[in-house]
């Protein structure tokens, strides 16, 4: 038997399907994702918390769930809006429905609704709040009205600071390399990682410090409010700083510490949220965009070089370009609207990207600023010796 769900925007646009996930409320920023597969792993993406994700793909579960591709310990979005859910799972790594998975998870989500109308919606008028009823919650007669209020209480993501609410609590080592099909993920030892790199997780997901991993990084992962203190007297030989949801504008703790380490040489990369806070550690100002980057296809050119990357995006604030000072130059913008994709400093081995290597869009086209950030821990630490 099916069981009734609504979704609710501020606008007043009011969706009727069913229930997919676990029953209850949840309200947060809608937004579309234009990927065609990857939603185990945008659903565990931290970057999602407080997001309702709007897959535009129709078939969404058609390849089950399994336990290695997961991004976080948790669930990342508040929420999960789709067309359509299949009946059966086909994929020789599947282990369990996505109904299942959504359910065992406490995720509410909702199916059965026209996601085209719903992503027409926030491409013209920008993400909006929104709330999510299901089950018994939306079949009861002012269901849609106490929905609609839900989604108008909710403040919108601008000024809110989730970074210091989804990162891990305490110190911790990270061992775990790249995977492989039929050897799932690599167990590294030191022997295999020459490099200490302290990473800030702000809401950081697994591949990334996989990929540093296996570029031999010795992984020390830390809560989003440590100290530059703390940070440097760890010795590190280089400092990631991680992807993550929210404003970065409120990380005032984040931007401090960051600002103090760009005061030493030490090398700096940080993606997503991280790319966003090196720029306002070095004085740029980041903005709150319309519907923001959300999906696996999107074409970022090297303005170095101008190789057209695909990649992956999930951000919903991007760094001003017209507030870069001297010391930041522009290293990579968005073919789709011009927006800021890549800084680095002109006077420090500090640089940044927006969007997610580590997803393995294209499928490899940008996982050489891994590299990168390596070939910048080797030179620093060949001019020490």
């Amino acid at each position: 038997m099916t069981r009734p769900a609504i979704l609710a925007l501020e606008d007043g646009s009011i969706f009727r399907g069913v229930a997919i996930g676990a029953d209850g409320q949840t309200v947060g920023e809608v937004v579309f994702n234009t990927a065609m597969t990857g939603y185990q792993e945008i659903l565990t993406d931290p970057s999602y918390t407080r997001q309702l994700v709007t897959l535009t793909y129709p078939h969404i579960g058609n390849t089950g769930i399994n336990a290695e591709d997961i991004e976080s310990a948790s669930m990342g979005a508040a929420g999960l809006i789709i067309r359509d859910l299949p009946l059966m799972a086909s994929n020789f790594r599947s282990e369990m429905p996505l109904q299942d998975y959504l359910q065992q998870n406490q995720l509410v989500a909702i199916g059965d609704i026209d996601t085209r109308r719903l992503t027409r919606i926030l491409r013209d008028k920008g993400s909006l709040s929104g709330c999510i009823l299901a089950g018994e919650a939306a079949a009861v007669a002012n269901a849609a009205d106490i929905a609609l209020a839900a989604a108008r209480n909710f403040p919108g993501l601008k000024g809110m600071d989730l970074a210091k609410e989804v990162t891990t609590k305490t110190i911790q080592n990270w061992t775990e390399g790249e995977w492989t099909l039929g050897q799932g993920y690599a167990q590294l030892d030191e022997s295999q990682q020459p490099y200490h790199v302290v990473a800030y997780d702000y809401g950081v997901k697994f591949n990334i410090l996989r990929m540093l991993a296996s570029r031999g990084c010795r992984i020390t992962l830390v809560p989003a409010q440590t100290t530059a203190a703390e940070v440097l007297a760890m010795k590190p030989d280089g400092v990631f700083l991680s992807n993550g949801p929210g404003d970065p504008q409120p990380c005032d703790y984040a931007i401090k510490a960051i600002a103090e380490i760009l005061e030493t040489q030490v090398p700096v990369f940080g993606i997503c949220l991280g790319h966003q806070l090196l720029a306002l550690a070095s004085g740029a100002q980041t903005v709150k965009m319309p519907h923001g980057h959300h999906g696996a296809n999107h074409p970022v050119q090297n303005l170095d070089t101008g190789l057209v990357m695909i990649t992956s995006q999930n951000h919903g604030f991007a760094v001003d370009e017209a507030t870069l000072p001297a010391n930041l130059r522009a290293t990579h913008k968005s073919l789709f609207d011009g927006t800021l994709q890549g800084i680095e400093r002109t006077d420090k081995a500090a640089f940044s990207f927006q969007g997610h290597p580590e997803a393995s869009p294209g499928p490899q086209d940008v996982a050489p600023l891994f590299d990168r950030f390596i070939q910048l821990i080797q030179a620093r630490k060949n001019q020490a010796a």
